[in-house]
């Protein structure tokens, strides 16, 4: 039989890496995550972004018909009225393009007074990469919009694009400090919108590194569908969320990120719903289908690029919580009450069932009255 000496020997042994599991892996954030991000160019925001988003989506349904049940659209109606918007991201990068230094300046302060106003549940800025060409426009911006900001709002984070290196990741949580004794805590989230951020020429995966680079600042990380895509040399008109290429890099993304707390977005889709109805119902379809398959692959977030992609967004994430609530409810209260439901649950897969409920209702798909569960049992697990 072992002695008491024997079990402090391992406990001794292990000591380092119990706590490095519990630096690196501390597990799911119990806070809400976004269903989406709208990116919109900073020369582009005005005071009524948002509910001028919301209403523009509302006219494009009344246009053109959303194809869902009566009780969806309803549904949808009533979070386009209400919170069309949830995670916002002005755009000083691709979107923006390239401005002389003292127009971008007066963007980033004009840009700092609207997030200030806290628009939405979740705000944030896209500067340009740290690559060599941008670098210094990149800070200076960070620099003037948080020098105007002030005190950094809940929910806010800065989108760091083309990320390329470990080194990058570095010295972004290095410049986070810097810039902190003037605004508060500052987090980031990385853009996967490069190769070399999959696979480095010594054959290691950095993105496993980039996120215990952060010092815990970072946030997320955000599939690049386009600059991707292009990376690898596939034409244009087999660019997409979906393809082969795209499936690779957000699988290696899902893998890195496990357990880290660091949470993922999928890509968007440049397929707009515009023109006439034919046109906006078979953009509608593209965009949900993306959606839907995002979801079901673990990533329940994506960006949206105009405003009637808010309808699909919505539409369709509510109707993948609706469809699985049920059964995802029953299974747990089986759980909980240790019946025999037809399912050999584990704690594991508990508390997947129970964060799948959570999703539902932290957007508004669910309603705690149709659970029959205490959210707060729903939050435990």
């Amino acid at each position: 039989m072992l002695t008491g000496s024997a079990y402090a020997d391992l406990d001794r042994r292990l000591a380092a890496d119990d706590a490095q599991w519990r630096q690196h892996y501390p597990g799911e954030p119990a806070t809400r995550q976004p269903l989406h991000t709208v990116y919109v160019p900073a020369d582009r925001v005005r005071a009524d972004l948002v509910p001028r988003w919301g209403a523009q989506a509302l006219a494009a349904v009344a246009e053109h018909g959303l194809p869902y049940p009566e009780e969806l659209r309803e549904r949808v109606g009533r979070k386009l009225s209400t919170e069309p918007v949830e995670d916002l991201r002005i755009d000083f990068e691709d979107g923006y393009g390239v401005r002389e230094d003292e127009t971008e300046d007066a963007h980033a302060r004009a840009m700092a007074a609207y997030v200030a106003t806290r628009p939405a549940p979740f705000t944030g800025i896209r500067i340009k990469s740290l690559e060599a060409p941008t670098r210094a426009r990149a800070v200076r911006t960070l620099d003037r919009f948080l020098d105007s900001l002030g005190t950094i709002p809940p929910g806010f984070v800065v989108t760091l694009p083309k990320v390329s290196s470990v080194a990058q990741v570095e010295a972004m949580a290095a410049l986070c400090r810097r810039l902190e004794p003037m605004a508060g805590q500052l987090r980031f989230e990385l853009q996967i919108e490069l190769p070399q951020a999959v696979l480095a020429a010594d054959g290691t995966v950095p993105l496993a590194r980039m996120i215990h680079a952060s010092g815990g600042r970072c946030t997320g990380l955000h599939y690049g569908t386009y600059d991707y895509s292009a990376a690898l040399g596939i034409a244009p008109g087999h660019q997409a969320a979906d393809h082969p290429a795209a499936d690779h890099a957000k699988a290696v993304m899902q893998v890195a990120a496990a357990g880290t707390g660091v949470r993922l977005s999928d890509g968007s889709t440049n397929i707009l719903p515009v023109g006439d109805t034919a046109a906006v119902h078979a953009a509608w379809a593209v965009h949900a289908a993306l959606v839907r398959r995002g979801l079901e692959r673990g990533f329940y977030q994506g960006w949206d690029l105009h405003p009637a992609q808010l309808a699909t967004r919505f539409g369709t994430a509510y109707a993948f919580f609706r469809d699985g609530a049920p059964l995802a409810a029953r299974r747990l209260r089986d759980y909980l009450d240790r019946r025999d439901g037809g399912y050999l649950d584990e704690p594991a897969t508990a508390r997947m069932l129970a964060a799948f409920l959570r999703r539902g209702l932290h957007c508004g798909a669910l309603d705690p009255a149709e659970l029959d569960l205490d959210p707060a049992t729903l939050d435990a697990l």
